[in-house]
Parts: C-alpha cells; structure tokens; sequence
C-alpha cells in the first residue's frame, strides 16, 4: 500500500512539473512586415535563446512570461501559453530613437528637464539618456546599493522615485536610457583606495579633471556598477548604457590589480560586459556601450580594453562618440575633422560596420552638439547638427544621440526635424 502510495504522488509530481513548465516554440516577427526577425534575444526568466534565421525559437522549458528583443525594435514580451503551438509569434514595433542627454543635474532641473520634453512634445525627439552614475560617481536617486551609500555617492537627490520617473516618461512616449558611468568613479576610489587606480607610487591616480579612478580587474567594482544596472532595469528603464567601461587613456604607468596587458585590458572590458548581460537577462532590457570614435579605426584595444570585434558579441547596441572634435589625427581621406562633420560620422560607422561585420541597426552613435574644443573653437549649431543626423540616418543606425554637457538644446535647430508620431511606450513586463 506504501508503494502504491509513493508511486501516485511520484506521478502527481510529474504532472504537476510538466503543467507549469512545458517546451515552447514560436517566432519573432516584425509587427509591420510579419517577416521573421533572426537573432532577435528572447528571454524566459534566467534562460536566453537567438532566434534563427527565419525568427524562430525553441526552450525545452518554459512557464510565465517570454520576452524578445531585437536592435532596431522595442521590446517586447508574450505569455508561453500562447506560444506552446506552432506558429505563435511575438511582434516587434521597429523604433528610431532620437535622444538627448540630462545630466545629474539636468534631471533634477525645471528649465534643462522642460526643455527636453518640449522636443518630445512637439515629436522632436523620443528618447531620453539619463544619468545614474554620472561622471562624477554621484548616483541622483535613492539607491539600495550599500557601497553606493558608504563610497559617498550619495550626495545630492535630483530624482526621487525612480521607477515613478520611468512610468512618467513611457506616458509621454519617450524611450528610457539609464547612463551609468563605470570605471571613471571618483568617490567610490576615495573611500575606498584598495579598489582604485594607482600611480607607480602607491598614490591615487588623477586624471585632467582631477578626478579618481576604479580598477577594472576588481569584482567588487564590477559587481557594485552591475548593480546599480539592475536597479535601473527594475525600474522600468529600457536601456542600460555603460560609459567609460575602459582603463584610463594614459601614457603613465599605473598600478592595477593585475597586468594591464592588452589581452589582460580585453580580457576585463569583456568580463564586465558579458557578467552585466547575464544578470539583466531576466529584464530583457537592450544594452548598449560608450566607446572611443578612434575604436572604430584601431585594430587594437586603443590602449584602454576597447576592442570592437570583441565587444559586438555581447552588447546589443555600440555608440560610438563620433564627435568631429574628438578626431585630433583626422581619419583616412579626412584631415579637417570640424569642416566635414558628414564624412566623419558616416566613414567611422561604414568602418565599424564593415569590421564588426554586423548590421547598422546595431549602432546608435553619440553626436556633437557642442563647441570644438580641440581645432579652432567654432560653435556647431544647426548646419553641423544637421550633417551628423543626415550621415547618422543615411548609414542607417538606430537612431543618434545629442550631447551637450550644460543640456541646452534649443540653438541647434531641432524643430526643423521631421516630427515622430508620439505614442506611450507600454510598461516594462515587470512594472
């Protein structure tokens, strides 16, 4: 009788497991075409999958919710009930960001946070980066992350309720990019100098700002910035972007806690990069990296641990700083890097894309939207925005990003963009 016992709850047991998780197949499209989407991400809790060719995926066990996300398109989510039978499809809306940037500060400001809506209002713009971790390693909201408290990176509070703030800009159409800058950590060196860079002396390393650095090859640095990344993604953010995920860009030696190689500077850009995508697997959130414009033309780490065809493997989006002024040797057939704004962001990309070997979409290039600082101090205004976005637009990226350190925005001639229509971004499948 005690067996006979044992082996019905042995079989409950399996029927129970196999109703609430079971196989499920289905496929990615695009919601206007229907075309199958190939190497679309698709997400199902912990377990992630890339679509194939023909935009199909398979998970020997699934339950709850399955979400997908491709470049080029918002993400987007399906219950794995409805994709059990063959066939059943997750559509994904293509989407163009056109984004600006806010500070710390700027978030925090009437005047530079109204302005920024102002274009999203009137159809300008429809995406907004927002610091998380500014260049400072001052985190703007009330954050969980005890390092974050005891580092002194808490100093100020300019966004209160920061899941509120992403609920408030999906209501007014805008696509949400947290900014958190990674290895360029002030603070956090500081107070903690067994986790900074060092000078061959034992003292900290500075950089021109003046300002402190944390050494890639430490977990503990690696581990408090993923968290922060987290945070955000729990927050409804749609995008997590990582700056200064590099060593410093100095000739001096310094001290770190192992070899700064090259392979060993690859090797730790890498390892930050592939541990931040796997614990936000469970957000499907896109993730996308800050990196030199030189990177795009070097065939080596450019001294830093950026290395391009290491980096597209794991990011779902690269954003080069093709900046005009950033260019102080020029690029091949291109001197005057100022004077010919259009070449300098379309051949870096067309560069890019042809080493990386991947398709434009997986670009969204930060653009120039302030003086030259490096040739002869011209302002860039309209005309030189303009020549940005028209080569940004006709390489083909997912869309470009303004930068101005001060957030003003309103001389460079935006209300002369065609406007986007302004529709609300659907929360995020865990808000």
């Amino acid at each position: 009788m005690q067996m006979l016992v044992r082996h019905y709850l042995l079989v409950l047991l399996v029927l129970l497991a196999s109703s609430a998780s079971q196989a499920s197949d289905g496929r990615v499209i695009d919601a206007s075409t229907h075309i199958g989407i190939p190497n679309a991400t698709v997400t199902v809790g912990n377990s992630v999958v890339t679509t194939d060719g023909s935009g199909r995926f398979h998970f020997k066990e699934a339950s709850g919710t399955i979400m997908a996300r491709a470049p080029g398109y918002r993400a987007s989510r399906a219950m794995a009930k409805d994709t059990v039978t063959d066939g059943a499809t997750i559509p994904l809306i293509s989407f163009f960001p056109r984004a600006l940037y806010l500070t710390v500060y700027g978030i925090g400001s009437q005047t530079l946070r109204g302005g920024a809506m102002a274009f999203a209002r009137g159809g300008q713009i429809n995406a907004l980066v927002i610091d998380l971790k500014g260049d400072r390693g001052l985190i703007p909201y009330p954050t969980a992350v005890s390092l974050a408290r005891r580092s002194g990176a808490r100093r100020l509070t300019t966004i209160r309720d920061l899941p509120r703030l992403a609920s408030e800009l999906h209501r007014a159409g805008i696509y949400a990019i947290a900014r958190i800058v990674v290895f360029k950590d002030n603070p956090l060196a500081e107070a903690r100098s067994d986790l900074a860079v060092k000078r061959r002396d034992g003292s900290l390393f500075r950089d021109r700002e003046g300002l402190a650095w944390v050494d890639p090859f430490q977990a503990e640095v690696r581990t408090y910035n993923i968290e922060i990344a987290v945070e955000a993604a729990e927050a409804g953010f749609d995008e997590i972007q990582f700056d200064y995920v590099r060593f410093p860009d100095v000739s001096q030696k310094l001290r770190f806690a192992q070899a700064p190689t090259e392979e060993m500077r690859v090797q730790a850009i890498d390892r930050f990069l592939t541990e931040a995508r796997e614990r936000l697997v469970p957000y499907n959130v896109f993730l996308s990296i800050d990196i030199f414009g030189y990177v795009c033309w070097n065939t080596n780490d450019t001294g830093i641990g950026q290395q391009l065809e290491q980096i597209v493997k794991i990011v779902d989006y690269l954003s080069p700083m093709v900046y005009p002024s950033g260019y102080k040797y020029g690029i091949p057939g291109c001197q005057e890097p100022v004077s010919h704004p259009y070449e300098i962001v379309h051949d870096t990309l067309e560069n890019a894309r042809r080493r990386a070997n991947v398709s434009p979409q997986r670009f969204r290039p930060w653009l120039q939207a302030f003086r030259d600082y490096a040739f002869d101090h011209r302002a860039f205004g309209p005309s030189q925005v303009a020549e940005q976005i028209r080569a940004a637009d006709e390489f083909g990226t997912d869309g470009w990003m303004l930068w101005n350190p001060h957030n003003r925005y309103d001389d460079l001639g935006l209300d002369t963009l065609h406007p986007l229509t302004r529709t609300a971004i659907p929360p995020r499948p865990d808000q």
